[in-house]
């Protein structure tokens, strides 16, 4: 369990920061970009959430919030040839499954797309948007890392991050009165 008594440790102060499982890093590797990247997304979603209190979407994201805490766990844990005195937490395919079928609630009620929609439409849906474009950047930093030789990510990781900004698309039209209220792209509409 966390127990956090101290808030500033004066540790990082010379730029690196702790891994889960032990080490140092600097504060501008990847791997830390990617794991501040999914904080960043969480607290985008907890932005939204300040637009979704009444809607029943809320609990969904509640949720989200909570494995994105497990992922950020996840992506802080380098595996080493080493056993680690505990077993460290990893994002499951359970909870991509789960996002899956979140996914798939919420678009049986929408119409198809016939054009790219426009973020924004309501507070909610337009904070949904910011958060699925920071998703999709910690996607990008998480299959960078994976590129390295010396990183290992785990498939589930890239996994739930792929369908959470695909979630964040479909909850945003979802609290666009579902779909009514998109911004559609209209290609070449200001020439």
């Amino acid at each position: 369990m966390v127990v956090l008594n101290r808030i500033y440790t004066r540790t990082g102060d010379k730029g690196t920061t702790a891994l889960a499982a032990g080490g140092r890093r600097p504060k501008h590797d990847l791997r830390i970009e990617a794991f501040g990247t999914v904080d960043e997304t969480n607290a985008c979603i907890g932005m939204a959430r300040l637009h979704t209190k009444d809607m029943s979407i809320d609990a969904m994201l509640g949720r989200i919030q909570n494995d994105l805490f497990d992922l950020g766990a996840d992506l802080a844990t380098v595996e080493t040839d080493k056993p680690l005195p505990y077993e460290p937490l990893r994002v499951t395919q359970g909870q991509v499954d789960r996002l899956e079928q979140e996914i798939d609630a919420l678009n049986a009620d929408l119409e198809p797309l016939r054009s790219f929609v426009l973020p924004g439409g309501t507070p909610a849906a337009a904070a949904l948007h910011l958060a699925r474009t920071v998703c999709r950047r910690a996607e990008r930093n998480v299959v960078e890392l994976i590129q390295k030789p010396d990183e290992k990510v785990s498939e589930e990781a890239v996994k739930y991050l792929n369908r959470l900004s695909d979630f964040l698309f479909v909850a945003s039209r979802h609290v666009n009165d579902k779909g009514n209220l998109d911004v559609l792209w209209v290609p070449g509409q200001n020439r």
